[in-house]
């Protein structure tokens, strides 16, 4: 069970929480980065598809340890350039239910463990 709470007297959020509560078994997921299967680069020079690609490692991760996206919630977002944010929240949004949105920070950093990596995201789920 979530809990979702957007306080009266906090600021307007973009489709995030400002805090969930949850019952179940927290699932954390360490960061996630624009690598394939095969550890390749995916979208180069394209925010959107890394964030793409980053959602789809997360969902893969989330579903070996028994859960998925909407059991998401708190992210943490790490953007090397915020010129990215826009992209990023679109394709986050076109993934995560806005009824139900997460707790989330978004920190801007001055890079990666890679030089091509835009973003990196990490995320605490709660499993029934």
């Amino acid at each position: 069970m979530e809990h979702h709470v957007r306080p009266a007297g906090l600021p307007p959020t973009h489709n995030y929480s400002h805090a969930v509560s949850f019952t179940g078994t927290m699932v954390v997921v360490s960061g996630q980065v624009p690598l394939d299967g095969d550890g390749r680069l995916v979208g180069a020079d394209d925010a959107a598809e890394q964030t793409r690609q980053v959602f789809r490692n997360l969902q893969a991760a989330l579903t070996a340890a028994g859960c998925d996206l909407s059991h998401v919630v708190k992210l943490t977002v790490f953007l090397v350039n915020m010129g990215d944010l826009a992209d990023f929240r679109r394709v986050r949004d076109e993934l995560i239910d806005p009824a139900r949105p997460p707790a989330s920070s978004l920190v801007q950093v001055s890079g990666l463990v890679h030089p091509d990596f835009r973003i990196e995201v990490e995320a605490i789920a709660a499993r029934p």
